[in-house]
């Protein structure tokens, strides 16, 4: 009688080699079938990949146009920090991202005439850059 608790040791298993296809054994028929089926599985691969190329080039159109869904890794301060959990905690964002961009959309509004004037320097930036490129351009007569 066994008990639960003691330990059986596993019966010997017999070898099932019935699977197996030893080259004595294999028909040529078996052989063509086989050969038929890996030539059909290999001409299907081109097809598999364009497919998944197409996949992978429509995530990636997507994403480059998703709205509003730019990733942007700042460096923030402790208190900073402590601020943009507390816009969570609240229940006002759902994460510390959604406030961080509140807040970073906000403090450009807020700063709108700085934003002119560093608008208005690069205009200026761009045309000196490109005076120089027309100084280098002109060919000495």
């Amino acid at each position: 009688m066994s008990s639960p608790y003691q330990r059986q040791e596993p019966e010997p298993s017999e070898t099932v080699d019935d699977l197996i296809l030893h080259d004595e054994e294999s028909e040529p028929s078996d052989r063509s079938k086989t050969a038929s089926a890996v030539r059909d599985l290999a001409s299907r691969i081109p097809e598999s990949l364009t497919a998944i190329g197409r996949d992978i080039s429509r995530t990636i159109e997507r994403a480059i146009s998703a709205k509003d869904e730019y990733v942007a890794a700042v460096k923030v301060s402790p208190d900073a920090q402590e601020k943009l959990e507390q816009l969570v905690q609240a229940g006002v964002f759902g994460n510390r991202s959604e406030a961080a961009g509140f807040l970073i959309d906000e403090g450009i509004k807020t700063q709108a005439a700085l934003f002119e004037r560093v608008g208005q320097k690069l205009a200026e930036i761009e045309r000196l850059k490109a005076e120089l490129r027309g100084l280098i351009d002109e060919k000495p007569r």
